[in-house]
């Protein structure tokens, strides 16, 4: 894997560090950006609306809660789907950085994010159908 250019690293608000290595409106059906949180690090909860990620876990150790789900521990090569509009936050459980491609399908835009921490309203996410995530 070829090393990253940290220049073009950013800090988002959510709580972790990317690089965008493939969002453009040339390509809208995907986004690829490559996400780093540091040791002891939780991202905030929130959700995509419209758009489904998958977190493809590269280093590190961690631990993702999707939904109402219950905490899973993640490792490298482990993969993480993500519906649109369940909410997500994921903790570097581990001593070193938690690095992982975040696979946006359609793209990633950022006036899809919302931001849920300390929203009461989004504690538990319900499917199209009313099941409970």
């Amino acid at each position: 894997m070829t090393a990253l250019d940290k220049s073009s690293e950013y800090y988002f608000r959510e709580g972790c560090f990317i690089t965008e290595l493939s969002n453009s409106p040339e390509d809208p059906e995907l986004s690829v950006a490559h996400i780093r949180v540091e040791p002891g690090e939780t991202t905030h909860w929130h959700k995509l609306l419209g758009i489904s990620e998958r977190y493809l876990i590269l280093s590190g150790k961690g631990s993702v809660e999707v939904g109402s789900s219950e905490p899973r521990d993640v490792i490298e090569r482990d993969v993480v789907l993500i519906p649109p509009e369940v909410r997500q936050r994921i903790t570097n459980s581990g001593e070193e950085d938690l690095i992982f491609l975040a696979l946006c399908t359609p793209r990633f835009e950022e006036s899809y994010y919302v931001e849920l921490e300390g929203d009461i309203n989004h504690k538990v996410d319900k499917e199209p159908d009313g099941d409970t995530l």
